[in-house]
């Protein structure tokens, strides 16, 4: 027996705050995108581990201040022209 967690679509939508709706996701799976999904009859469900796997896809990996190509006296300057709080 599989150990697969699922989750309804409400459960999906609170899993993300609600930033992505039930509604979003039923127009995406007409669109056939989105993270993937299971149908039994009218059920859908998400198996978690598709949902995490479709989390590190859109994962956004910033640069750093030295993959830039900054130097120190640039770094400072640009932190220096930066409000502050």
């Amino acid at each position: 027996m599989s150990d697969t967690k699922f989750l309804t679509s409400e459960e999906v939508s609170a899993r993300y705050r609600g930033e992505i709706s039930v509604g979003t996701l039923r127009n995406w799976r007409a669109m056939r995108i989105g993270p993937a999904y299971v149908k039994i009859g009218k059920a859908v469900l998400y198996p978690v581990e598709e949902l995490e796997a479709w989390d590190r896809k859109n994962l956004v990996t910033c640069r750093t201040v030295k993959a830039l190509g900054h130097d120190a006296d640039t770094t400072r300057a640009i932190g220096a022209a930066s409000p502050t709080v």
